[in-house]
């Protein structure tokens, strides 16, 4: 299956943000990265938005147009209604001189094939008996109900996009063409790939203002004295309603836009709760002038739907007979094969993530679900994983800290700038004799030990494994105080050294004891020697000597 969008995967960081915010929930998430399901993805485009770190790309189909071009044959483009709130009320003639600059044969509206749309529409509905019908524009708005309300397949009408139309027309009025659709949407990019033979290739706004400023062609605004049409107005919400005739008092006509307030009412029409309706959908709030590959730092609603309005007539198109081409459209099921977990599999994930009881089902979707059931539900399935369950992860990550500092034999205490105890472990309150930490808590730290330490750490000097003796509790301590000047706090670590100390101090003593009796020996061994001496003779100053070593050597040790 061909992708549309992909993913730069050295960009994506970890963040869930596009799962948050896909509302079919068709990206999954291994190895840290996250990955499009295709089968399930109608290419809303919400992701591409949304991303922080401009890690999906969609997919460029310029080089091939490019070699159509340079293998002489005619491509002609079709350009969207929305192109005038991208490119703020530049004309068509504008446009056309640019395509033409580019190497297009020729470059025709978009709205010429929703005119005739909007009239097969209007049949529909005329003829239509306690029905419902749902317009097929929006190609994201297709594939929601294809792949997952395909109960609602009946009510889709089964018409062209006005895209498919107009490539139609293009065709009829230029045997052999090749047609290029040229909008603010990502999924025409599959529509014209669906269906053979109608729309060539698919590029967006993004793509052909890549391409001018790559040829060096800037736009320059030209009147356009031809005719305006009532169609142009379909890229705004509700501009197919004001296209049509709406001749039935006895029939609703409903705009809806934005992919969750279409499952809504896609969710309605599968219960049956709705009847006699013509239902306007669009995947994207606002419409196609809020498309995902619009130039967003250009989009300005209210703006962008003034112009769209002043672009636009309330009189429809005038037609050639060539133009007016057939427009059935076939849209199957896109079947896709979803596994449910028992209860219990459901609860043993859960189980794992954290969750043992109702209450710990927090809900809060920083994992990009609205559940941690729907989260469990997706890590059965192979979508998620647990470590996406962030609260999880923090409880995780502080009770592995907590039971370290907690069971260290290690005293760990922190103080504010003020130098008053905030927090301290079971072995630093056992340190300072405290009962517990309500008791030490807002102590100021001269009350118990000297503060010079703290207050030198405040000042900048370092203390590490600084040994120090604590008179108040007759400890010897090794001491780490580290300053954290974000927080405002000091963290003292304290390991007791009594023991090693007075140990040390021990054999200090041991060796200063035996110094002072292999002195007093050695002394009285002297005087033995000196009367000895008498008697050896010249042996005497060498005998002097060693001794002298011995006692030095002893006294050493």
């Amino acid at each position: 299956m061909k992708r549309f969008i992909d993913l730069k995967e050295s960009n994506c960081q970890n963040c869930y943000k596009c799962i948050r915010s896909c509302p079919v929930k068709s990206i999954s998430f291994s190895d840290k990265q996250a990955h499009i399901i295709e089968s399930e993805c109608i290419l809303c485009g919400q992701c591409f938005i949304v991303c922080p770190q401009n890690a999906k790309q969609v997919e460029s189909q310029v080089p091939d147009i490019k070699l159509a071009m340079a293998k002489g044959e005619a491509v002609y483009a079709s350009l969207a209604p929305s192109y005038v709130a991208n490119y703020k009320d530049l004309t068509f003639q504008t446009m056309e001189d640019a395509f033409k600059q580019l190497g297009f044969a020729g470059a025709g509206e978009t709205a010429l094939g929703a005119t005739i749309v909007t009239e097969q529409y209007d049949q529909m509905v005329d003829q239509a008996n306690g029905n419902v019908f749902i317009s097929s524009c929006c190609h994201s708005v297709n594939l929601l109900v294809q792949k997952h309300f395909p109960e609602c397949l009946p009510n889709l009408a089964q018409v062209l996009s006005p895209m498919q139309a107009h490539c139609q027309m293009l065709k009829a009025e230029h045997p052999g063409a090749r047609t290029v659709f040229v909008g603010p949407c990502i999924a025409k990019k599959e529509e014209a790939g669906r269906y053979d033979g109608i729309v060539d290739w698919a590029i967006t706004f993004e793509e052909l203002s890549a391409w001018l400023e790559e040829e060096n062609i800037t736009l320059h605004n030209k009147p356009d004295d031809r005719r305006k049409g009532k169609a142009r107005l379909y890229p705004t919400t509700g501009g197919i309603l004001a296209t049509m005739q709406k001749r039935r008092d006895d029939f609703h006509y409903l705009a809806i836009d934005g992919v969750e307030n279409c499952i809504h009412a896609l969710e309605d029409i599968r219960r049956g709760k709705v009847k006699n309706c013509f239902i306007e959908m669009s995947a994207c709030v606002g419409s196609c002038i809020n498309g995902p590959v619009m130039d967003r730092e250009h989009i300005n609603t209210i703006e962008d739907i003034t112009i769209v309005k002043n672009f636009a007539s309330d009189e429809p198109f005038e037609l050639k007979p060539i133009q007016r081409v057939p427009l059935k459209k076939g849209m199957g099921r896109l079947s896709i094969h979803r596994d449910y977990p028992s209860e219990d599999v459901i609860t043993s994930i859960l189980f794992q993530m954290g969750k043992r009881t109702k209450e710990d089902e927090l809900n809060c979707g920083s994992c990009g679900y609205n559940s941690c059931r729907e989260k469990a539900i997706a890590v059965y399935r192979g979508k998620a994983d647990l470590t996406m369950c962030l609260p999880f992860l923090k409880e995780k990550a502080e009770s592995f800290s907590d039971n370290i500092i907690r069971n260290t034999p290690n005293a760990v205490f922190v103080l504010n700038e003020q130098l008053e105890f905030q927090q301290a472990n079971d072995a630093a309150l056992k340190l300072f004799n405290s009962p517990d930490l309500d008791d030490l808590a807002g102590t100021p730290v001269f009350h118990l030990i000297d503060p010079r330490p703290y207050v030198n750490a405040l000042d900048g000097s370092d203390v590490f494994n600084e040994l120090r003796y604590l008179p108040e509790f007759d400890r010897y301590v090794q001491e780490t105080i580290i300053y954290d000047k974000n927080y405002h706090i000091l963290m003292s670590i304290m390991r007791d050294f009594t023991k090693e100390q007075r140990e040390r101090d021990a054999k200090q003593e041991i060796a200063r004891q035996t110094a002072e009796i292999t002195d007093h020996v050695i002394q009285k061994q002297m005087k033995i020697v000196q009367e000895i001496a008498s008697l050896l003779g010249e042996t005497t100053a060498e005998t002097r000597v060693a001794l002298m070593n011995l006692q030095e050597s002893l006294q050493d040790d």
